[in-house]
């Protein structure tokens, strides 16, 4: 059959080749990322085993070196050294040969003691013999607010009473001396001293007395004393009677009475 150039010819087109560079290509692609994916890997393990590698381009820093010492050797506990035995010694040792005793002076004769004289007996002062001729009255002390002095109130501390005789009439001359003594909220106060019949009449009545002990009640416990003398001083009348007083304004009047028993 002849055929015309201008006849039309169908030709398939020959896509061999383009498929042959196309496989090519991608072939070396994959093969580079597989070298990189090997690289990557092994970059990646060298430096998870030694983060100092130099192929970590951030590595951390450098921890310091610990300096180790020498550990000290523990001594043994409870070890105890080996006990030494003695030797058995058949040879006696030699004993030590005792010096000769002094032989004791004789002692002296003491000579006879002369007979001691016999000592003359002191009489005790009159004042240390304490007659009792006086003795606190039935109910005596007793605390009172301060009556006599009502101006003054709470600002008056002190001790009053009466002295009556074997008759149980006051004394009002002035032959009865009345002390008081001892020690106040730890100070010793002097001797304070005053008569019988001294405050005769009100507030006390006939053979009163009164002694001030300061100008605000204080509280003591038998530290303060009171004793009645005669006026030279020279005989005790009463013992000494310890008493006691209180820091209240209800109890700054002490009223101690006396009476003759004998």
């Amino acid at each position: 059959m002849t055929t015309s150039p201008f006849d039309f010819i169908d030709e398939e087109p020959d896509t061999t080749k383009s498929l042959d560079t196309t496989n090519l290509i991608w072939n070396i692609l994959s093969g580079l990322l597989l070298v990189a994916t090997f690289i990557m890997t092994f970059v990646f393990l060298s430096i998870f085993v030694n983060p100092q590698s130099g192929l970590n381009p951030l590595p951390p820093p450098t921890m310091p070196v610990l300096m180790l010492r020498d550990t000290p050797t523990p001594i043994p506990e409870n070890v105890l050294p080996p006990t030494w035995t003695p030797e058995a010694s058949n040879t006696p040792l030699p004993t030590n040969t005792p010096l000769p005793t002094s032989t004791p002076l004789p002692t002296e004769t003491p000579l006879p003691t002369e007979t001691p004289l016999p000592t003359a007996t002191v009489e005790p002062s009159p004042i240390a013999k304490a007659e009792q001729a006086f003795q606190l009255q039935a109910g005596s002390p007793v605390y009172l607010p301060n009556f006599a002095h009502a101006d003054a109130e709470c600002q008056w501390f002190g001790v009053a009473g009466q002295i009556f005789d074997i008759n149980a009439e006051p004394i009002t001359d002035s032959s009865v001396v009345i002390k008081i003594g001892g020690i106040l909220e730890g100070e010793e106060i002097s001797e304070l001293i005053t008569l019988s019949g001294m405050t005769t009449g009100a507030p006390y009545g006939a053979g009163g007395y009164e002694i001030i002990l300061g100008d605000a009640p204080k509280a003591s416990f038998n530290t303060l004393w009171i004793q009645l003398t005669t006026p030279s001083a020279d005989l005790a009348l009463s013992e000494k009677i310890y008493f006691e007083t209180f820091d209240d304004c209800e109890k700054n009047l002490i009223l101690i009475t006396f009476v003759q028993v004998d």
